[in-house]
């Protein structure tokens, strides 16, 4: 096991022994992802490991260090900042930013050697001029907006934008891509439509006699499902990280979820019958039970909205959530009462419990609390890594 954190030297007790509450990535689990989705892609089609938003919450660094060893040949991440964390922890490969940054960062970005995306005439041309000063032209991706209307030059204007800068010596033209917005969608007009107007801009830009360099429009469900969406290169983000981005791909890949959440036992109390527990008191003591404490709340990921709508596994046995969740803590029930052939739960201080995991037989997803919030696993992935410490295992 290894405690990959900053705090973490021979002077510091590691993560899951300061706080009793962190977050567990299977190292191998997102080494098994991405070897699937090399296979599934084939040896031919580069792969973009995204990893912004700290790695979907898994830790940006860590995961692209697996994800190169894995098979990847690209990174993408969200921010200048993201991609000189990534230079300054000894990451080479390629790192295309994914969205335009302001022109402020384009120092940044040529000390750094990244690759911005770019649709605007007047960043282009700054980052043409001061790569030029520098002595070394600046690749970027042109960002072509074929339907998403999110950001990009519009699909019929992309190669007039190309011929309008390809005068100038400080930029180089390293590829061109878009995003689709209904890949995991089972109705597929609307993506029809987005990869007829990308394949249609791709010839026009070859047919003005301009190479588009690297093409690459998919994301994980559309790499799963539409291999003509291929290109030169998928961009994989959820799907390294074992989590489907829809049901629809489930049958198609199978994929190991890297991301476990785990607390212990940090209090125990037996509350009488009719006693509050929590804010509002929202929970109150049917009796003949213990109130146990876990320090993991809201500020750690934890969805307040779950409130009573969860549960934790502890020995392979579910156990309610009860009360509001707090910032910092949360409360679950261990009923005292044992029935025929169901003996009561023996919970001890100190004792691990999972909240997003397996335990013995059973299992609780980011799927199953996204699908109780209403929102998308993605959402709760990158959540869970804004506090927690993050123990990662072989």
């Amino acid at each position: 096991m290894n405690h990959n954190d900053s705090l973490h030297n021979k002077h510091q007790p590691p993560a899951a022994e300061r706080r009793w509450a962190w977050v567990e990535v299977d190292c191998e689990a997102v080494r098994h992802n991405l070897k699937r989705f090399r296979r599934h892609v084939g040896p031919d089609v580069r792969i973009m490991a995204v990893v912004k938003a700290d790695g979907y919450g898994h830790g940006a660094s860590e995961v692209a260090k697996i994800a190169l060893g894995s098979g990847a040949n690209f990174l993408g991440v969200a921010s200048v900042d993201e991609g000189v964390r990534l230079r300054l922890s000894g990451v080479v490969a390629p790192i295309l930013i994914l969205a335009e940054p302001p022109v402020e960062s384009i120092p940044l970005i040529l000390q750094h050697q990244l690759i911005p995306a770019v649709h605007d005439r007047a960043f282009v041309l700054a980052l043409g001029e001061m790569a030029d000063a520098s002595g070394r032209p600046a690749p970027f991706h042109l960002k072509i907006d074929t339907g998403m209307n999110r950001v990009g030059v519009h699909h019929s204007d992309a190669a007039d934008f190309l011929r309008q800068i390809s005068f100038h010596r400080g930029l180089e033209l390293q590829g061109v891509f878009t995003h689709f917005a209904t890949a995991d969608d089972v109705d597929t007009f609307e993506f029809k439509r987005q990869m007829e107007r990308f394949t249609a801009t791709l010839e026009t830009i070859r047919y003005m006699g301009m190479d588009p360099g690297i093409a690459h429009a998919a994301n994980t469900s559309a790499t799963l499902r539409y291999k003509q969406s291929h290109f030169d290169m998928v961009r994989i983000g959820i799907g390294m990280y074992g989590l489907h981005p829809s049901e629809i791909t489930r049958s198609i890949i199978e994929l190991r979820p890297a991301m476990s959440v785990y607390a212990r036992v940090s209090f125990l109390k037996p509350v009488p019958m009719g006693e509050g527990v929590s804010y509002s008191f929202a929970y109150r003591s049917p009796g003949n039970v213990l109130i146990a404490t876990i320090p993991i709340g809201y500020g750690d990921g934890l969805a307040r909205a779950l409130s009573t709508h969860m549960e934790v596994l502890h020995k392979g046995r579910r156990l309610p959530q009860v009360g509001t969740i707090c910032m910092d803590m949360t409360m679950f029930e261990i009923d005292q009462r044992a029935s025929l052939g169901r003996p009561s739960a023996d919970v001890q201080l100190g004792d691990e419990v999972v909240l997003v995991g397996k335990s013995g037989n059973d299992c609780i997803s980011l799927d199953d609390m996204a699908q109780a919030l209403g929102t998308i696993n993605y959402e709760l992935a990158c959540r869970f890594g804004l506090r927690l410490e993050r123990v990662y295992t072989e």
